[in-house]
């Protein structure tokens, strides 16, 4: 395997990382604050980093194979969180290891968070923990879109069967398909943040909780996120755009071309707001049953929880933990579904229950039929025997993933739920966990090193789709 390609582009990466490190620096400089040494230390660094590789491993052809791409896809979100740290380890108090958790989480777009004191902390680090996790969402689309489904990880070949008639003839190339959804994605963005600025946030705060909406991260400004304001508006702001951000962003694409009636035909799409609205219903009843809250309070504070935690956004209002133990319970499930493939959410994803229940459904029938042969189909396409493997093997590892950095957090000393909540919050992408320590009204600033580390492999492992990272891991992966 050759391995100049990969440094290469990792350069590549990592010289664009350091441009993108300077608006912090531009906005220090528009708002007369001249103490921006540290964000441009920091690009110098990335910066001749990345241009060393690239000078040094400029390939004679760039023809990358599938095994290069598992290489290259992990080692460029471990590069540039770690250089994207930096940063905020030069301009706050704290440890390397706390500064990389803190920007693994926002590359990944987990918004777990070991900072407290949003509100009085320098604007240049909002915005870069905002611009991180907006990043990260789109990179983790176009990864989605054009790396995984080449690669057959994970069930997302299923992703480019559901969008493989249009793309072969309306967007032939994956470049096309990522520039469009590169435009899908700026036009949610300034569409979100125009709402909250009506809604009554600074536009400072609209663009970087714009940012963080949309790509499903969930970073705040202020310590009690979105709690912090008192506007129904914004609330139902944020939770419409989390809905859509949680759809597959092809489909975006395609109304964008006139194509409208994809996006409520699709099968995913249709699950997921079922699901949604199933899951408003039951928990708003139920707290307004059980608390002094009216029942349009009960639904708003519900409907932006549950919807902040099934779109793994991670966004907080109020302490859904004080709910009583059955929110508590709804919560932990909540946990791991996540939104559509092809979208900025991260956990299981819709599609992979629909398939599973398919699986069964079959299973029932050939137990009542053995000799009959029943065709699974998924939006009209077949599903093969190879995606129903990748599908099962992703569900597995997942499972396996979250059991066994739950048992390692148990060695760091933390308590039972802690250690599952964290452990399934990080594999999903989520954020806040469950109890008094890394619940919706705290964060992982107390967890022990050794915890924080586990926690951001757990969040690399999860966005990358598992598999993806496991096979390097794998003897013959680097056998000819």
């Amino acid at each position: 395997m050759s391995h100049r390609p990969i440094l290469y582009v990792t350069g590549l990466f990592l010289s664009t990382l350091a441009a993108f490190m300077l608006i912090p620096v531009f906005y220090d400089l528009l708002t007369k604050n001249v103490d921006i040494w540290e964000f441009v230390m920091a690009a110098i660094i990335t910066a001749s980093a990345g241009m060393i590789l690239m000078f040094s491993c400029k390939p004679e052809h760039y023809n990358i194979r599938p095994k290069q791409v598992f290489v290259l896809t992990t080692l460029c979100w471990l590069a540039v969180s770690g250089f994207a740290a930096l940063p905020l380890w030069f301009k706050l108090p704290i440890s390397y290891t706390d500064a990389f958790f803190e920007t693994m989480s926002g590359i990944t777009t987990t918004g777990s968070t070991i900072l407290v004191g949003l509100d009085h902390l320098a604007h240049s680090v909002l915005i870069w923990r905002s611009l991180l996790q907006w990043f990260g969402g789109i990179g983790f689309i176009v990864v989605a879109v054009a790396v995984l489904p080449q690669l057959k990880v994970g069930g997302m070949r299923l992703f480019q069967s559901e969008s493989s008639d249009w793309s072969e003839k309306a967007l032939p190339r994956s470049g096309s398909i990522a520039k469009r959804i590169v435009i899908a994605y700026l036009i949610m963005t300034v569409a979100c943040a125009y709402l909250y600025v009506l809604g009554g946030m600074t536009l400072f705060e609209a663009v970087n909780h714009a940012m963080t909406t949309v790509s499903t991260g969930g970073y705040s400004t202020s310590d009690a996120s979105m709690g912090f304001f008192k506007s129904s508006l914004i609330i139902w702001t944020s939770t419409v755009f989390m809905i859509l951000a949680s759809l597959p962003f092809t489909l975006f694409v395609r109304c964008m071309q006139g194509e409208l009636h994809n996006l409520y035909r699709d099968n995913q799409v249709q699950a997921f707001i079922v699901f949604l609205v199933v899951i408003w219903l039951i928990v708003s009843l139920w707290l307004w049953d059980n608390s002094r809250y009216t029942l349009w309070q009960s639904l708003t504070l519900v409907s932006f929880n549950t919807t902040s935690t099934i779109s793994t956004t991670g966004y907080a209002y109020g302490d859904y933990t004080l709910w009583g133990g059955f929110a508590k319970l709804i919560f932990f499930f909540l946990l791991s579904v996540g939104g559509c493939s092809g979208s900025t959410a991260g956990g299981i994803k819709i599609f992979r229950f629909q398939i599973g229940g398919k699986l069964l459904n079959v299973q029932l029938k050939q137990l009542v039929h053995p000799k009959a042969c029943f065709v699974q189909r998924y939006n009209g396409q077949k599903i093969s025997d190879d995606i129903l493997r990748s599908l099962i093997g992703f569900s597995f590892f997942f499972v396996l993933l979250i059991t066994v950095m739950s048992l390692l957090l148990t060695l760091c000393g933390l308590d039972p739920v802690t250690c599952v909540s964290g452990a399934t919050t990080a594999v999903a992408n989520v954020g806040p966990g469950l109890g008094k320590i890394i619940g919706p009204a705290g964060n992982f600033s107390s967890l022990p090193d050794a915890a924080k580390w586990i926690l951001s492999a757990g969040m690399l492992l999860g966005r990358l789709e598992v598999i993806t990272v496991l096979i390097l891991f794998t003897p013959v992966f680097w056998r000819d």
